[in-house]
């Protein structure tokens, strides 16, 4: 199976083409620019493979939670990519990235950095050669989280965020800083959805966001 993987929530991205779960090459993409960059940084990741888009057997995206504006211009191109071809979406979280690339097995909390004093988290339980089984994705303060960290049971707690990672330590609250999947990862993740027969349409794909935009966040304090 042949995966093209699109990974646009944080301020600096990548697209990866992957075969049977083997990564052919990993791009990286600038923040701020992903309108500009990805159409053409797919084209030219073809054409190097000799291969078009009509090869491509599935897509799989980070959905969130991330940056807003990143996560709308990855999630159009691949729902236009789609669409066209007609070829399944496998829409991956960040948060269940992290804790499946940990490779760890049984209870695992994800952490990302949300900024404004809070996070985003998530729980599962991962399994050997299987997707991870979703307990809760939440936003909450980060001084609660610590605090519920700190208090509950010990589970392994994994961040690509040092400010995370600085806040739990500080609580003596064991946590491993991680780093940050990119789109190998999200598309390896995804061909397992796809071959659980979880993969999405274009009409049905939507952002992770968890959290509210701004834009609504304000519109309903004006209301």
């Amino acid at each position: 199976m042949l995966i093209l993987a699109i990974d646009t929530t944080g301020p600096s991205g990548s697209i990866a083409l992957l075969r049977d779960g083997h990564a052919l090459e990993l791009v990286p993409l600038a923040g701020r620019a992903y309108s500009a960059q990805l159409m053409p940084q797919i084209s030219a990741l073809l054409i190097r493979h000799k291969l078009d888009k009509t090869t491509i057997d599935a897509f799989a995206a980070a959905s969130g939670p991330g940056s807003f504006t990143g996560l709308r211009v990855g999630l159009s191109t691949v729902k236009a990519l789609s669409e066209i071809l007609r070829k399944p979406i496998a829409a991956v979280s960040l948060l269940e990235a992290i804790a499946w690339a940990s490779r760890g097995r049984g209870p695992v909390i994800s952490a990302l950095d949300a900024m404004r004093g809070e996070v985003y988290v998530g729980e599962y339980v991962v399994k050997e050669d299987a997707l991870p089984s979703p307990a809760r994705e939440a936003l909450m303060p980060l001084t609660e989280f610590v605090a519920e960290t700190q208090l509950g049971p010990v589970v392994p707690v994994l961040t690509p965020d040092e400010t995370v990672g600085a806040a739990l330590r500080a609580r003596n609250v064991a946590v491993e800083v991680v780093s940050r999947p990119q789109a190998d990862v999200i598309g390896r993740l995804g061909a397992l959805q796809i071959a659980a027969g979880h993969g999405t349409t274009p009409e049905t794909l939507d952002a992770n966001y968890i959290r509210r935009s701004d834009a609504e966040i304000f519109s309903k304090r004006g209301s």
